[in-house]
């Protein structure tokens, strides 16, 4: 009931813009009716047009999201566990983090060109600030008590960090990625429409330039609807085998210390 209420509004509005259409009172033009997009739609998957872009777009996000991910993790992990480290990278990435990415297109195409070199330090860009974040987040808030009763009974370094921070971590960890896949997405969809030969933003541009607004509204949707799809598949995949997982390991954790102290 609950989906079926968050599907009301949408439905809605196509069946207004669907009727508006039939009877004339929009310009075809500037707003299409929802039967044309859907055509183009179906026009555009047939040919293997829209597929093309999208698996473009798509191995892009994936790329640039490992990649920031790659750097942003364990940097976070060494920052949070070392706070001195912190200090001194702190001003500089505040400095980074508020430079919205696409302002640094034209200087990127400079230095890597229109290739994909450019559009994957967008996307690195802005997704590093949302994992780096909320990782570092997790990590320097770990329990202190924990830790020292880990201490106690002999864990070393990496057992405290593997056994004890880590899980702790993990959900501000799920959603600084959750966060930078969204982030990733969009930085994405800015660069493709500035410099770009293929992808779902070089779709939208060179509909623009035909003066296609059906395909347009296509690559809009696409865009939304996927995101989307994304963003639902990510919290599933999370919920099912990292959250639960998390969560006995956590209790598992702390019965084996109460036991130990017990005993």
């Amino acid at each position: 009931m609950r989906k079926l209420k968050g599907l009301l509004l949408p439905i809605i509005i196509i069946f207004i813009w669907s009727v508006f259409s039939r009877l004339g009172m929009v310009n075809s033009f500037i707003l299409p009716s929802p039967e044309s997009i859907l055509h183009t739609g179906f026009a555009l998957l047939k040919k293997g047009i829209l597929l093309k872009h999208l698996g473009v777009s798509l191995l892009r996000v994936l790329f640039g999201f490992i990649l920031a991910f790659i750097l942003a993790f364990p940097l976070a992990v060494v920052s949070g566990l070392n706070k001195k480290i912190h200090e001194y990278i702190e001003p500089s990435l505040e400095f980074i983090r508020h430079i919205p990415p696409i302002a640094t297109i034209p200087l990127l195409i400079l230095w890597f060109g229109i290739g994909e070199s450019s559009k994957l330090a967008v996307i690195i860009l802005a997704t590093f600030f949302p994992i780096y974040l909320n990782t570092y987040t997790g990590v320097s808030e770990s329990s202190i008590d924990l830790e020292e009763v880990g201490v106690v009974f002999g864990y070393n370094k990496w057992d405290i960090f593997r056994r004890i921070i880590l899980p702790q971590a993990m959900p501000s960890v799920l959603t600084g990625i959750q966060l930078g896949l969204g982030y990733s997405w969009r930085s994405l969809m800015g660069a493709e429409l500035i410099a770009a030969s293929s992808g779902i933003g070089y779709m939208i541009i060179e509909a623009e330039q035909l003066s296609r607004i059906d395909i347009i509204f296509v690559g809009i949707l696409v865009i939304g609807i996927l995101g989307q799809f994304i963003d639902v598949i990510f919290i599933k995949l999370t919920d099912k085998y990292f959250r639960l997982g998390v969560k006995d390991s956590g209790k598992d954790r702390d019965k084996e210390l109460v036991e130990s102290i017990q005993y």
